[in-house]
């Protein structure tokens, strides 16, 4: 019996998540990319500045990687049902 593909189970979409989260985790511990004091914003050093503008954009990369792998709802679900088991 042959079973079609999940949606989630899709290499090329595990991919790009990977992918995606491998560059903010590269980005955070590749030190030194961000280990200088010039340029400077104000009187805030670029490692400062960085690590500021670093979590806002660690946290939309995170919510991209959910929504490419987050579960489709099925089509025989009622609106409303989250497929907790009720």
């Amino acid at each position: 019996m042959a079973q079609s593909a999940s949606p989630n189970k899709n290499p090329a979409r595990w991919g790009t998540v990977a992918v995606l989260l491998a560059a903010t985790v590269a980005g955070a511990l590749w030190v030194p990319l961000y280990a200088r004091v010039r340029p400077e914003l104000g009187d805030f050093p670029f490692f400062y500045w960085y690590q500021l503008v670093l979590v806002p954009v660690v946290a939309a990369v995170c919510w991209i990687c959910y929504l490419l792998v987050r579960p489709e709802p099925s089509a025989h679900a009622e609106p409303g049902d989250r497929g907790l088991g009720r």
